[in-house]
Formats: C-alpha cells, structure tokens, sequence
C-alpha cells in the first residue's frame, strides 16, 4: 500500500493535463479494494483505449456528436456500461477496478471512463460540474455536445439542464452562469472520491472517510478545503497532532480572511490542550 499512496503522492506533482484520469483513479480504487484485480482492470483500460483509438480513424475532430455518439457506442454497447440505477449508493460505484467488473457505476465514475476514452482518441473533452449531477462535454474549437453519461452519454440540451437544476434545487432554480463550468481532472478525481467520503461519514466511519481525505490531498495538495475538513476529522477522532498538521497546511494556502482566523483560533485551542 505504500507504494500505491507513493503514486498518488507523484501524480499530486503533476501539472494537471499530465494527469492520465483512469490510472490515477485505478490507484485510488487500489487503495479502497486492496485485493481486487487492478491488472485485470488495467488490461480493459487497454482494450478502451484502442477502441477509441480505431473510433478516431472514423469520426472526424470537429464532429463533436458523432465522437459522443461513438464511445457511447464503444462504453454501452459494445463493453455493457451503464449507470447504477438499483443500488446508487454502493461505494462499488465509485471504485473503478469495482466498475469495470461490474459494469456499473456512477456518473463520475462513469465519466472517468468517458475521458479515458476521449484522449485516447485524441479528442477533447471535460467533466461539468454541474449541481448535483455529473456531466461531461465532448469539445473542439468552441463548439462543445454535453452529455450524461449515466443516462448512456445521452445529450443533454438547455431543457434538460434547467429539468436537472430543479429537481436539485427547487421548482424554482433557473440556469445561471458557470452552471457548465469545465472541472480539471482532479476536480473529477476529487468528486470521484468525494462520494466514497460522504458514504463513510454516514455509516459512522469517520476513519475510513479521514483516510480517504488524506488520500485526496495525495493527489491535490493544494486544495485547502481538504485540509480543513481533514483537520476537522483528526480532531474529532483526538489525534490532535494530525490536526495541527492539516490545519497548518491550510493556513499556508489560506493565510488571510475569516476561515483562516477561525483556523487559528482552532489551532491555538489544540495547542493549549497537547501543552
């Protein structure tokens, strides 16, 4: 397992475009399912991809519906994909080595395929972080074909966004601007382990979901709201040194403001109490 947490410490140094999506997330399954497949896993990575690959020789770059239409095709049809409509909240869904055994998944799992898939053909593509459902646009050149990938990659047009946004936020929620920001790649991996956290913080196992921060700050070291919520979480479990740590290394990425003054406070408190 130190091997596997040292991969992820490396792909934390990595410019965000170097980042291969599916293997960074093969190592984070690696870390939740020890004794599951990863090679098996690794090798239908390899098959994705070359099918993406003979996909590219078939659909021009500016044809951003028939590339979303073709992986669609590759992930669904031809290998079985699908979003897991009859247990959602099984953390299998959002373990990649579990997903590409079960074939299911959920939407960011799912679009984690997606991207593999879309590099690998040399095409152009992002997660969207839209609220509280995943989606993905398949790009070039300005022009952009969003999709659910859950729903079978199918498009979504204006529509359906302002459907989504309502049954999230209320009858009355409406479109508003950044609503189909792109997300980096970490942004999706962090998302991605994100449901893993929340599903152990609801079962109670605030070591598993503290664990599971820690392995998300492997690969983002620079996202502080991480360190506060990792710092919040050692401090509950009274492991009062690992909370000093977290919380200083938000205050170096937060120095100033209201959250790092209440931080500080947080911080002097723990002090008085390993004094």
């Amino acid at each position: 397992m130190d091997r596997v947490r040292a991969a992820l410490e490396a792909i934390g140094q990595l410019p965000d475009g170097e980042i291969a999506i599916a293997e960074a997330a093969l190592q984070l399954a690696r870390v939740d399912a020890p004794r599951a497949d990863a090679e098996a896993a690794r090798e239908h990575l390899s098959e994705l991809a070359r099918g993406a690959v003979a996909l590219a020789g078939t659909v021009g770059r500016e044809d951003v519906l028939g590339q979303a239409i073709g992986i669609a095709r590759l992930l669904g049809e031809t290998h079985g994909y699908a979003g897991d409509t009859q247990s959602y909240d099984d953390m299998a869904n959002a373990n990649l080595i579990r997903v590409t055994e079960r074939r299911r998944g959920l939407p960011v799992a799912l679009g984690v395929l997606w991207l593999h898939c879309i590099r690998a053909a040399g095409w152009d593509g992002h997660g969207v972080d839209f609220p509280g459902h995943f989606l993905l646009a398949v790009a070039h050149d300005g022009a952009q074909m969003v999709v659910d990938v859950f729903n079978g990659g199918a498009p979504v047009d204006a529509r359906a966004l302002r459907r989504l946004i309502k049954n999230v936020e209320g009858p009355e929620a409406e479109l508003r601007p950044g609503a189909l920001r792109p997300m980096s790649q970490r942004a999706v991996l962090l998302r991605l382990q994100n449901n893993i956290k929340l599903r152990r913080l609801q079962a109670g196992d605030m070591e598993g979901a503290v664990a599971c921060t820690e392995d998300m700050l492997r690969i983002a070291p620079d996202e502080a709201s991480q360190w506060r919520e990792a710092a919040v979480m050692h401090q509950r479990l009274g492991r009062l040194a690992d909370a000093l740590r977290c919380g200083e290394a938000f205050l170096r990425l937060v120095p100033e403001g209201e959250a790092a003054d209440g931080m500080r406070a947080a911080l002097a408190a723990l002090r008085s109490r390993l004094n």
